[in-house]
């Protein structure tokens, strides 16, 4: 940044220094134009009177010519050298332009331009560049002529690096002065925003303990509570129904065990869902097998194949493919009617492979985007969650033979 603004600093005084020298050609131009008139311009030169031209002739080149103005022409108005201290082009006749035509017709004061040395009127010019001055004049009578000059544009562009060398010192050292003064404020900002973000990580932190400590007291409360009130219920009516000599009331029993049964059943799939076990302790089959024990008891055919040593993966990597099979299940549960489920975890030297396939109905692109827009959008966020990761998810569906989730995490 301070080296962009010392640049552009230089770029604009040396602009601005170019322009200074420019002006001070146009002031030199003046001065000459004046003495010319004053001195020597008489309407013999109009008709290029020899003696004329000599007595203008040295005037110019004792009074005029310096090392900063190197040439001087005075033109007639239909574009006629009528002097000029390079003789060769006396009597030739010149076109002009729109703005020396201006400056002739009074319209414009003065016009300066750099010089065209392409232009047959520069032909004896020796230098690169040239800055050709115009002014109007007139003779004693009245009658209206161009005066030009010339001067090297190197005098004005070592005007402009001048300029930037006096200022540089003072544009460089106040852009440095305040580059320092800001450094403790930019130190300080900083160190404040990496207090802000700390603190967000810690309360982020214990916003995600208290979540679990809370889901786990939810879960232990449940699993101590009621699923062993009702498993205990559905082992008395049970035992009940055996010793019962009404056989309705047996069946009647039985029929109040078996749905006691299943509801502890699907109270255990919540609690699992509630709070997943310990991955590194259970291992992830055990817990991907009780993920697929919520569709078992919904009569749904299951498969479960993990060739995964759990040492083998990171922490976030265990749980991200336990989430990953957690969604990919809940929308078989949820959407697919099938009849057959399969999980697979297998290992490459770079990624562990979480593999999902169902026989359900399927869905198109069209009916995933209509599942979004009503607010379902378990998958899109898994994808987030994958690739952030640095992982992949490979989503297929044809309706009417099934979906595959394919997941890929890095180990």
């Amino acid at each position: 940044m301070l080296a962009t603004a010392i640049v552009v600093t230089a770029i604009a005084s040396v602009r601005i220094g170019t322009k200074l020298g420019i002006d001070d050609a146009k002031r030199v131009s003046f001065v000459a134009t004046r003495l010319v008139n004053d001195h020597v311009l008489d309407d013999r030169i109009v008709t290029m009177d020899p003696t004329a031209i000599l007595e203008m002739d040295r005037f110019v080149h004792d009074y005029v010519l310096t090392d900063k103005l190197t040439i001087v022409k005075i033109h007639a108005a239909d574009g006629t050298v009528l002097y000029s201290n390079e003789t060769a082009l006396i009597g030739q006749k010149f076109p002009f332009d729109d703005e020396v035509i201006s400056v002739l017709e009074h319209r414009e004061e003065v016009a300066a331009s750099i010089s065209e040395l392409d232009k047959k009127e520069n032909t004896f010019e020796v230098d690169d560049r040239l800055l050709e001055v115009y002014r109007r004049t007139e003779t004693p009578h009245g009658t209206p002529l161009l005066f030009e000059t010339y001067f090297p544009y190197s005098a004005v562009r070592d005007t402009g690096r001048d300029l930037w060398g006096q200022f540089a010192p003072i544009a460089v050292g106040a852009l440095i002065v305040l580059a320092l003064v800001q450094i403790p404020f930019a130190i300080s900002l900083a160190r404040r925003l990496r207090a802000g973000q700390a603190q967000r990580e810690r309360l982020l932190q214990h916003a995600l303990e208290s979540s679990d400590q809370e889901r786990r007291r939810i879960a232990s409360d449940l699993h101590d509570g009621a699923v062993q009130d009702l498993t205990g219920v559905s082992m008395a009516l049970t035992a009940n129904s055996r010793a019962a000599q009404d056989t309705q009331s047996r069946e009647a029993m039985n029929d109040a065990g078996v749905k006691i049964r299943e509801t502890v059943k699907s109270l255990r799939s919540m609690l699992v869902d509630i709070y997943p076990p310990n991955l590194h302790q259970e291992g992830l089959q055990s817990a991907l097998a009780d993920l697929l024990g919520a569709l078992h008891n919904r009569e749904m055919a299951t498969n479960l194949n993990v060739d995964v040593d759990v040492s083998d993966l990171s922490f976030e990597s265990i749980n991200l493919l336990y989430r990953a099979a957690q969604e990919a299940l809940r929308n078989v549960a949820n959407h697919s009617h099938a009849t057959e489920v399969s999980v697979t975890v297998t290992m490459t030297p770079e990624f562990a492979l979480l593999l999902v396939e169902d026989d359900g109905v399927g869905f198109g692109e069209e009916t995933l985007s209509n599942r979004v827009r009503r607010g379902h959008v378990g998958l899109r966020s898994l994808a987030g969650l994958v690739h952030d990761a640095g992982g992949a998810i490979d989503l297929k569906s044809v309706p009417g033979v099934g979906t595959r989730v394919e997941v890929r995490v890095a180990r």
